[in-house]
């Protein structure tokens, strides 16, 4: 833990023996000062009246005035920025449930305890809790124009950062995923959540398309100068595939950057594929034959069937990061992620695992033997200055710490 007096502690259930046992634990652990709250309503009136608001809410589901479900949507709407554990005798699946619904929120979660837990159990789980950095730290989402997201494509303010792809057999670094932001004058960073929708409403994903592939095609080139032959992946729009001329587009910028098609990776998001998925088969198809390499990214999270997956020629399959991260350890993700993988490698395509943070992670994955590797435990992304450096850096982790085994 980073410091037990930094985390200001705020439990809420309306079963007053647990939150008698819940403060035992946590004075046990040296946590003082913890707000005891007889329910959500009475949560909320604190949150809207304290001058601090907790970094970490202990939460129960099953509350008559108020339940959880409903009370972490109004901490969404106060845009609350600190964590949640979820404490409560429900079933797993709901509670697992309830981590996706947080993710959605845009919330921590730090995992759930199902009651009755030991007070390992909280200690472990309270383990994981890490005050947010100035720059991790949650700001209220700023409104963007059109017309300010059309200065930012001519100004010349996007710019890509690129994550890490690595070999889970060798640790080779094989590509990197090329990801948009916007270096915005005032507001710093801007990340693409914030002005992809609107470019898409105001057809302008086009002419930023075309940004980010340049931008990309002329990196590859310049790593290549260095030594770095390396697939670059890039994430297009549904807009891109409902256009007929997309493929020819792509293919005359990958030409005027002297870039071979087979080392552009274009990655589909599953969830909007099947939205027109004619126009979508014709521009894929034709991506396929001018060499270009497909990918469908965070698989498991859209709804398409096996049988429309098989008729689409696609040579990548990411599995989404909710499947991944802990599947070493949580029977309910092994699953999807083993079928996931099963289906890539019966599909003859290259899997790759997005979201491998930790050590467990990692070594889950060279159990089941996965192709590639993506995540903040391999690395963060980052500007194409930094990844030199960190390419020495990771070479030498790999040995050091014996990821690829003794």
């Amino acid at each position: 833990m980073t410091g037990q007096d930094t985390i200001r502690l705020m439990a809420v259930d309306d079963e007053p023996f647990m939150l008698r046992l819940l403060a035992r634990m946590l004075e046990q652990m040296g946590h003082v000062g913890v707000v005891l709250c007889a329910g959500a309503q009475q949560a909320l009136q604190h949150l809207d009246q304290a001058p601090q608001t907790p970094n970490l809410i202990l939460l129960d589901l099953n509350m008559p005035d108020l339940d959880g479900i409903e009370f972490l949507r109004r901490l969404a709407e106060r845009r609350y920025s600190g964590a949640v554990i979820v404490v409560s005798a429900e079933d797993e699946h709901i509670l697992r449930s309830v981590d996706t619904l947080l993710q959605t929120h845009r919330i921590t979660s730090l995992g759930h305890l199902h009651k009755p837990f030991r007070q390992d159990a909280l200690s472990a789980a309270l383990g994981r809790w890490r005050p947010a950095t100035p720059r991790e730290a949650r700001v209220a989402r700023a409104n963007y124009s059109a017309d300010e997201v059309r200065t930012a494509i001519v100004d010349g303010q996007l710019l890509n950062y690129y994550q890490p792809k690595v070999s889970v057999a060798t640790g080779e670094l094989v590509g990197v995923e090329a990801l948009v932001r916007w270096r915005h004058p005032v507001a710093g960073i801007v990340f693409p959540d914030q002005f992809i929708g609107i470019a898409e409403s105001h057809d302008l994903i086009g002419h930023l398309t075309r940004n980010v592939l340049s931008g990309a095609l002329a990196q590859r080139q310049a790593w290549l100068d260095e030594g770095l032959a390396l697939q670059v992946a890039v994430n297009v729009s549904m807009q891109n595939l409902e256009s007929l001329g997309f493929p020819d587009l792509l293919a005359g910028q990958a030409a005027a950057a002297s870039v071979s098609p087979e080392h552009i990776v274009v990655e589909v998001t599953e969830s909007r594929l099947m939205d027109n998925l004619t126009v979508a088969l014709d521009v894929l198809n034709r991506l396929r034959l001018k060499r270009f390499r497909l990918s469908i990214d965070d698989f498991g999270t859209g709804h398409s069937t096996f049988a429309k997956l098989a008729d689409i020629p696609f040579d990548e399959l990411k599995v989404d990061r909710g499947f991944v991260h802990g599947a070493a350890t949580d029977p309910t993700l092994r699953a999807i992620y083993s079928a996931s993988l099963a289906l890539g490698r019966a599909l003859k395509m290259e899997v790759v695992a997005e979201g491998v943070e930790d050590r467990a992670d990692w070594e889950y994955l060279r159990e089941t033997h996965c192709d590639l590797a993506q995540g903040y435990f391999i690395a963060k992304p980052m500007p194409a200055a930094g990844l030199p450096a960190w390419l020495v850096e990771w070479k030498d982790r790999v040995r050091r710490e014996s990821l690829l085994g003794d």
